[in-house]
């Protein structure tokens, strides 16, 4: 269950990642598979070459991209998404989701 983004950031994302950029997208979240989590960091793209490729740069496997509804991303969870979104300049996720 995703919580405390806007729609408006919702689609904003989604555009991107239609676009074929890089997106990133924080929200709170829960899920009883990983207690340890608070929220999700999903980073997308439609270009999966391009997606892949910045994977790689943080060691992340193509196989863990998450391909349904239209937006292939990979999902960010501690410890790697605070590292992550912090090597990529999100310091206003960092402090909005209180990581």
């Amino acid at each position: 269950m995703a919580f405390g983004i806007t729609r408006e950031e919702l689609k904003q994302w989604q555009q991107q990642v239609t676009r074929g950029d890089i997106a990133f997208l924080t929200h709170y979240w829960q899920d009883s598979r990983f207690k340890e989590a608070t929220s999700v960091t999903k980073v997308g793209s439609s270009d999966l070459v391009k997606l892949k490729q910045w994977g790689e740069k943080y060691n992340l496997h193509p196989n863990w991209i998450d391909y349904k509804e239209d937006y292939p991303h990979f999902d960010l969870f501690p410890p790697f998404q605070k590292a992550i979104l912090e090597q990529e300049g999100y310091m206003d996720h960092i402090k909005r989701f209180n990581l």
